[in-house]
């Protein structure tokens, strides 16, 4: 099987390239990774590595990073990336990483080669990245390996018919730390014992993202004292209801920020709305209904003006990060394909999250819970603060079980 596996890998970088002929962020995946041995940073100190799928992946690790830079202060904390994404808008984060880089495709020898080179003392991967090779080039070299953040499903290939291959390479890590008791129970049913469930950094993050803000004079401006109902992270099928909502509720003050700010996209946006929306960019903030945040960087700070929040991916099965309007006391509507992200699941059991299905439900759940903001701000507030403190956790165990 592990044959099978390598030459699998093998084919997807060759697609990557082929795609890269006429996909953009294809392309910059292949030139993250030119010459990639050629130019690799030293370290003269010991390594702690993480690696992240992309950026949501790295925003699960920065609290933890954190909790272990105050006790290994003379590592040097390394992070990779697998997607473009994470490269290009890392630098936006407040973190404590020194060295950040792509990570090249999980080739046997690539692995040697990267392990080789950083001899890292532990490795974390986040939620669900593992690489066999990776894995067991790591071992091989003596390291510690560790899985943070850990989510796992039912329909996930270790537990197929098929799936040997992939237990083996999880039944090398020294310890998982996982979001839930559902994926601890997965993966006892496989035999594997070494796991602690910590619950979910994001809560440290977003906590640590309010407590941090400052405020925004242009959004200020555009608000001018009023509070605002936040369209984050939104794609065509949320704008689909949302631009129905908001023509229906002139009076309502609106801040999109879509998940595609590419030009093409904001222009169909801004063509939809007319004169009563301006673009975040633009030089002077005009008396109108709607912002359009056509930046990165902006929403998760914009959330602390707002009185509800409506997060987009819903209506993909790609559901964007529910914790960061919530950190604030408000209610978050999202659409109807939640079932792979838990989180969704404890808000709407906890009163304070909510599923739309077409403009009517949307209509109607903002009509509710309007009326109840002060009640879904008590429940929101019990629950962030319920689940704070994972990266402690687990910097915790650490120092307990695996000193440096």
């Amino acid at each position: 099987m592990h044959w099978l596996y390598n030459i699998s890998i093998q084919f997807f970088g060759l697609a990557i390239r082929v795609a890269s002929l006429f996909n953009p962020k294809a392309k910059e995946w292949v030139k993250g990774r030119k010459n990639y041995f050629s130019h690799l940073p030293e370290s003269t100190k010991p390594v702690l590595w993480f690696h992240c799928a992309s950026l949501g992946e790295f925003d699960m690790a920065i609290p933890v990073m954190n909790e272990l830079r105050a006790s290994h202060p003379n590592h040097t904390i390394l992070v990779t990336f697998f997607s473009p994404s994470g490269m290009q808008h890392y630098h936006k984060r407040n973190h404590p990483a020194d060295l950040v880089l792509y990570l090249p495709i999980d080739t046997p020898k690539n692995a040697a080669r990267f392990v080789s080179h950083f001899k890292p003392e532990k490795a974390f991967f986040v939620k669900y990245e593992f690489w066999a090779n990776y894995i067991e080039a790591l071992k091989e070299s003596g390291a510690k390996v560790f899985s943070i953040c850990t989510l796992l499903r039912p329909d996930h290939r270790f537990f197929r018919w098929y799936g040997g291959f992939f237990r083996r390479s999880l039944r090398m890590f020294d310890h998982f730390y996982v979001q839930n008791e559902s994926t601890r129970a997965l993966l006892q049913s496989i035999g594997i014992q070494q796991v602690t469930i910590t619950g979910d950094t994001r809560y440290d993050k977003v906590i640590e993202t309010r407590d941090k803000q400052v405020s925004n004079p242009r959004i200020e401006e555009f608000l001018a004292g009023e509070k605002a109902v936040i369209f984050g992270s939104t794609w065509p099928e949320d704008e689909a209801i949302i631009v129905a909502w908001i023509e229906a509720n002139p009076t309502v003050k609106c801040i999109i920020a879509p998940h595609n700010i590419d030009l093409a996209h904001v222009q169909s946006l801004v063509k939809a709305f007319g004169e009563r929306c301006i673009r975040y960019t633009e030089k002077d903030i005009k008396e109108c209904q709607v912002l359009i945040l056509d930046t990165i960087g902006h929403l998760s700070s914009a959330y602390g003006s707002a009185k509800i929040a409506y997060v987009g991916g819903g209506f993909s099965g790609k559901l964007h990060n529910i914790l960061e309007p919530a950190v604030y006391g408000i209610p978050v509507l999202f659409g109807p394909k939640f079932n792979r992200f838990p989180e969704a699941q404890q808000f709407i059991d906890a009163g304070i999250g909510f599923s739309v299905s077409d403009m009517k439900s949307l209509s109607e759940r903002i009509t509710d819970v309007t009326s109840r903001l002060s009640e879904i701000k008590i429940e929101a507030d019990a629950l962030i603060q319920q689940n704070a403190g994972a990266a402690r956790r687990i910097a915790e165990h650490q120092r307990l079980n695996f000193p440096a």
